[in-house]
């Protein structure tokens, strides 16, 4: 069944056992929402704000994370710009201007 919520004010609401597969969410605030045993496979999150988020117990085979700030952000206790400081001294990209004195 397909419903269409338009300005609504559902703070406190509970889904429980509800398929949103496909479900499409524009402008909409999830603050200090709480996700237990969710599916989040193959959805997009696009110009989202995760800030001070917390991920536990999760998989994240195959996730990717691309044009974010990662200031702040750690995984398992070391801070992502650290992590990625460290493989790009090891990895630099191609003409990079590594070791041209940047």
């Amino acid at each position: 069944m397909k419903s269409k919520t338009e300005n609504a004010d559902l703070s406190g609401s509970e889904f429980i056992n509800t398929n949103l597969s496909a479900a499409e969410f524009r402008d909409v605030r999830l603050a200090a929402a709480r996700f237990v045993d969710v599916n989040f496979s193959e959805a997009l999150f696009e110009d989202v704000a995760l800030t001070r988020c917390v991920t536990r117990n999760a998989n994240c085979s195959h996730l990717t994370i691309e044009d974010a700030c990662y200031e702040g952000m750690l995984i398992d206790g070391i801070p992502v710009t650290e992590l990625l400081r460290v493989y790009r001294s090891k990895h630099p990209a191609p003409n990079d201007g590594a070791g041209q004195g940047e």
